[in-house]
C-alpha cells in the first residue's frame, strides 16, 4: 500500500512538472512571436510614418500650422516607437538570448535603474557561462517579477542583486530595502506565488525573508544537473 502511494506521488509530481514545462514552452514561444510581430510589422510601420512625416515637413514649406502639426505627429510616433521597443524588451529580452543571463540581468538592472530612478547594484562571478535556456529565461523571469515586487509593493530605493556559481550551484540573491511585509499574513497575489511556480520549472529552492520596515531578500538556489535527472 505504501508502495502504491509513493509511486502514486511520483506519477502525480513528474505530471506536474510536465505541465508546468509545457506551459512555460508556451508562455515563451508566444512571447517570441509577440516580439517578432511588433517588431516586423508595427514598428516598422511607424518608423515609415516618421520618415514621411519628414519628407512632408520638407515639401510644406514655412506654413506655421503645417509645421507644428507635423512636428507633434513626430513627437506622438518617437513616444509610440518607444514604447514598442520597451514591449520588446520587456516580452522578449535580446540580450538575454543573445549573451546569456549574466549580460541579460545586467541589462535588466541598467534598465530597472534608468526608468524608475531606484539605486541597482549588480554583481556575479559567471564571467558569460551560458546554461540550458529554460535556466536562463526562468531565473530572468523571477529576477523581472522581484523588481516589480520591489516597485509596486515594497517602496524601495536600493536593490542588491549578486549571481553567483560554486561547482554545479547557482544561487541568485535579491535584497531591496523596501518596506518588508509580513509572509503570514500577505496575500498569493504578492507575486510569491509566480515566483514559486518558476522555482518548480528548474527544480530550484527559493527563500524569501522579510521583516515589516526592514526590507526582503530572495534566495534561489539550484543545481544545474538536476534538470537532467
Amino acid at each position: 500500500m505504501l508502495k502504491y502511494q509513493e509511486e502514486k506521488r511520483k506519477m502525480q509530481a513528474e505530471a506536474q512538472n510536465s505541465f508546468l514545462q509545457a506551459v512555460f514552452e508556451t508562455q515563451e514561444s508566444e512571447r517570441k512571436r509577440l516580439s517578432v510581430d511588433l517588431h516586423d510589422s508595427v514598428g516598422q510601420v511607424l518608423s515609415a510614418i516618421k520618415l514621411n512625416l519628414h519628407r512632408i515637413d520638407k515639401l510644406s514649406g514655412n506654413v506655421e500650422n503645417a509645421s507644428t502639426l507635423l512636428a507633434s505627429t513626430r513627437k506622438l510616433t518617437d513616444e509610440c516607437i518607444q514604447e514598442i521597443r520597451n514591449i520588446i524588451h520587456n516580452v522578449l529580452p535580446t540580450v538575454l538570448i543573445d549573451f546569456g543571463l549574466t549580460d541579460g540581468l545586467k541589462d535588466l538592472c541598467n534598465y530597472v535603474q534608468q526608468n524608475t530612478g531606484m539605486q541597482v547594484n549588480y554583481s556575479q562571478n559567471l564571467n558569460g557561462e551560458r546554461f540550458k535556456p529554460e535556466i536562463e529565461i526562468t531565473l530572468y523571469r523571477m529576477v523581472q517579477e522581484l523588481f516589480g515586487n520591489a516597485i509596486k509593493h515594497a517602496k524601495a530605493t536600493e536593490i542588491h542583486i549578486s549571481l553567483t556559481k560554486e561547482a554545479e550551484l547557482i544561487c541568485l540573491n535579491f535584497k531591496d530595502n523596501g518596506i518588508g511585509f509580513n509572509k503570514d499574513a500577505i496575500i498569493h497575489g504578492f507575486g510569491l506565488k509566480n515566483l514559486q511556480s518558476r522555482s518548480q520549472l528548474i527544480k530550484a529552492d527559493i527563500k524569501t525573508n522579510s521583516v515589516a520596515g526592514k526590507g526582503t531578500q530572495t534566495t534561489i538556489t539550484l543545481n544545474i544537473n538536476n534538470l537532467d535527472n
